[in-house]
């Protein structure tokens, strides 16, 4: 059995937290790259799927150590909730990185690679945010730019599907790419919601 440690582990739990968002940096860059050179770096999807595997070991560890915590710095829901929405933004640029390849894209549209930036900068902002959790130190206006990326999203991925059924495109590809915006568009979903667990958990504990 695990030994319980009886003093907050502070940290151990935010060096785990700032690694995940370090990842998720490295691999909105790499996605990114991925769309803007697809496919002369199809190579990428492998370096992608292993900064997914990373994600994993790091959600991992932060479980491992909030059982064996007796007193967690914060609460251990928020821990949870903050470890599986960074996780999940991770995965849902994985599984886009995938999709690539299992559709045999050819060709990806510009709309893809706004997407992919918009990934890219809300990350960050995620990511700055987390380093400030140590302290408590205000992210308000990180948290702000992530909600204004989010709409920024929205509107680059209504202005995909409108292409998409107005160009008459063959079908396959219609549906292909409908998808492929989709999980783009889930990720920057994931980083607005990873901030509202930031914002909460400033709010409890500030």
């Amino acid at each position: 059995m695990a030994k319980l440690r009886l003093t907050p582990q502070t940290r151990e739990f935010y060096a785990l937290f700032d690694r995940a968002a370090t990842n998720l940096v490295s691999t909105s860059q790499l996605l990114l790259d991925l769309l803007e050179h697809y496919p002369d770096r199809r190579a990428l999807v492998d370096e992608i799927k292993d900064r997914e595997h990373e994600g994993d070991r790091v959600t991992h560890e932060i479980v491992q150590l909030v059982n064996k915590t007796f007193v967690t710095p914060i609460d251990r829901e928020d821990i949870f909730d903050l470890a599986t929405a960074l996780d999940d933004i991770c995965d849902f640029m994985d599984q886009t990185a995938d999709e690539l390849n299992l559709y045999g894209v050819e060709e990806v549209p510009p709309e893809a690679i706004e997407q992919a930036g918009v990934i890219f900068r809300a990350v960050s902002k995620i990511a700055d945010a987390v380093h400030l959790l140590d302290g408590f130190k205000d992210i308000s206006h990180h948290l702000i730019d992530v909600h204004t990326l989010e709409d920024e999203g929205d509107r680059i991925v209504r202005a995909a599907t409108a292409k998409l059924f107005r160009n008459g495109l063959d079908p396959l590809v219609v549906i292909r790419w409908k998808d492929i915006h989709h999980d783009l568009e889930q990720a920057v979903d994931g980083c607005e919601h990873a901030a509202h667990v930031l914002e909460s958990i400033y709010l409890k504990n500030r």
